[in-house]
């Protein structure tokens, strides 16, 4: 890789950095071909990226970023998950750790917020910024279906009742 190729590198990595609600960083070691490209797949499905890239240039890549503090996490045979969604790539990692003994995660960051593998796991545990629209359109949807209910409720009361008497009246 020749200087140009590295400093487009650092520039791609730089982005990834400060516009990633957060990366996490793991170990890779001992993970076949196959194994990544699942890795890969499970991250374009929860719209997040993979990416594998030398520990050097991701350090340099991370000066002067909000996340600099997972510089301490690239040794190693390192590879970045990371997502705009500050969740996505947090439960793509956790889902492959769970299914892969090799894939050790290491820590990561959130916005400025450092986080060590106990805080990877607390992320990838909350709901995902769309899981969080569906709970808040749910929430101010009931309310509304309740009135609905509850002023449908007196009409058909009262249908039943008349058609309850008009069965009688027929049986009589």
């Amino acid at each position: 890789m020749d200087r140009a190729q590295k400093e487009k590198v650092v520039e791609e990595l730089g982005q990834i950095f400060e516009s990633s609600g957060v990366v996490v960083v793991a170990h890779y070691a001992g993970l076949t071909v196959a194994e990544m490209q699942d890795l890969r797949a499970r991250a374009r499905d929860a719209e997040a990226s993979v990416r594998v890239a030398k520990n050097r240039l991701a350090k340099i890549a991370l000066e002067g970023k909000p996340c600099a503090s997972i510089g301490q996490y690239l040794s190693g045979m390192t590879v970045l998950t990371y997502s705009e969604d500050p969740v996505s790539a947090a439960k793509v990692a956790e889902g492959f750790a769970k299914d892969h003994s090799k894939f050790e995660i290491l820590g990561g960051a959130m916005g400025t917020d450092a986080l060590d593998r106990a805080g990877v796991k607390a992320v990838s545990d909350m709901p995902s910024r769309d899981e969080l629209l569906a709970q808040i359109a749910g929430m101010l949807g009931a309310p509304a279906s309740n009135i609905a209910g509850a002023i449908g409720a007196p009409a058909s009361n009262i249908a039943s009742i008349l058609s309850t008497i008009e069965e009688k009246a027929e049986a009589a």
